[in-house]
């Protein structure tokens, strides 16, 4: 819970997000559901994921935090509500104006709260591990027989964690398969959502997954209000991956890069003379394209932007060096180089690019598997200093030998 905690997340050592969120359904969610279905997990326990938010931590995050423009929104399907309507000219959120639409049926939603909760940065970097995509969270407090958004499909795949009351929510069709970043639906005459295809109430405990693409529209239920958040997985797909194999190939290869008839813009322009040159060029495509460099670039840049664990790193700062170590939950790789004609193994992450010399690829995998060791595996490489700099990394911290 916000500012409960300034040392180490509850839900940092999360290994199993997906049994954590789903139950048993979890196990065989990656084969059985994942873009395919939606699926609801009921617990039957209300208090299953209570310590992640309240609605009193709602509450005292729009009264003391500095919140600015796309930090908070409000949403209301009976009304359209412009961001003049709670944001001030200097982009600061008014209080008092979010106080008040809330009274009158508006949703509050909280934007990317893991990057200011400790618990909700933890069980993004859990899914983050497994999904190797980012994940961001919305929180919806929406008041008592309200709805924030009128039916729509998210372009994202979300899970629901519901918080505190209840949401009946309908489910239609999915007229977008796996539709790209950034396409939205919204109902028209000529795009109507069509029936129902399944309908369900998410009670506190509850958590259910929801395809990207799949039409849906979710109401308070009952006489108190509801509290729900959502993990977004903003995914990299095989068009990211052919884009970029296709680019490189165009940037290396002159052919692709020479200009088109000098007449091509002209009301009399022959096309029938572009198809040859174009197939020829798709051949070409076609033997050059290869993922490995492309899967290399998506690889480094899925590192390079995770964001680090680093709780109790200012607090064990100037503390001796603990008895045993074990590697926090972080998405890291290692790369072989060769120095003097031996191998040298090296740790790459968001925070390190640190060689480790006399150690194995076996050993530093040790290392880094979570399981605790003792500072003396690392003094080959460095030692207390190494240790030092992993903790402040945020790539370990002091555990039970």
């Amino acid at each position: 819970m916000l500012g409960d905690d300034l040392t180490t997340p509850r839900l940092s050592g999360l290994a199993d997000p997906l049994h954590w969120l789903l139950g048993a359904q979890g196990d065989r969610f990656l084969t059985d559901a994942y873009e395919r279905k939606a699926i609801v997990a009921r617990h039957g326990d209300p208090d299953r994921f209570r310590d992640l938010l309240s609605i009193a931590d709602i509450d005292r995050i729009v009264a003391e935090l500095d919140l600015k423009r796309g930090m908070l929104m409000l949403a209301d399907s009976a009304r359209r509500l412009e961001d003049s309507a709670f944001v001030s000219p200097s982009g600061a959120i008014d209080r008092a104006a979010v106080a008040h639409h809330y009274q009158l049926g508006a949703t509050i939603i909280l934007n990317q709260l893991q990057e200011s909760d400790g618990d909700l940065a933890a069980l993004c970097r859990a899914l983050e591990k497994l999904f190797s995509c980012h994940v961001q969270t919305n929180t919806y407090l929406t008041p008592p027989s309200s709805q924030g958004f009128r039916t729509h499909y998210d372009s994202h795949d979300v899970f629901v964690i519901q918080i505190e009351g209840e949401k009946t929510w309908t489910l239609y069709d999915r007229p977008v398969a796996a539709p790209y970043r950034g396409e939205q639906f919204e109902a028209a005459a000529d795009r109507p959502v069509g029936e129902p295809a399944e309908v369900f109430v998410l009670k506190a405990g509850d958590c259910a997954y929801v395809p990207r693409g799949l039409l849906h529209d979710a109401a308070t239920t009952g006489d108190q209000p509801s509290l729900h958040i959502t993990c977004g997985l903003i995914v990299r797909t095989w068009a990211d991956l052919v884009l970029e194999a296709v680019s490189q190939v165009c940037v290396e290869d002159p052919e692709f890069r020479r200009s088109l008839p000098s007449d091509f813009a002209r009301a009399d322009f022959d096309r029938s003379g572009v198809a040859a040159p174009f197939q020829a060029l798709m051949q070409r495509l076609a033997k050059q394209a290869s993922p490995d460099s492309a899967l290399d670039l998506a690889i480094h840049e899925f590192i390079a932007s995770r964001e680090p664990d680093v709780s109790g790193s200012i607090v064990s700062a100037h503390a001796g060096l603990a008895a045993a170590y074990a590697a926090r939950p972080s998405i890291w790789r290692i790369e072989e180089e060769e120095v003097d004609g031996a191998p040298i193994f090296r740790l790459i992450s968001s925070t390190v690019n640190q060689a480790f010399p006399g150690l194995s690829r076996a050993e530093l995998e040790r290392v880094m598997s979570g399981e605790p060791f003792a500072p003396s595996v690392l003094e080959a490489s460095g030692g207390a200093a190494l240790i030092r700099r992993l903790v402040a990394a945020g790539m370990i911290a002091a555990s039970a030998p």
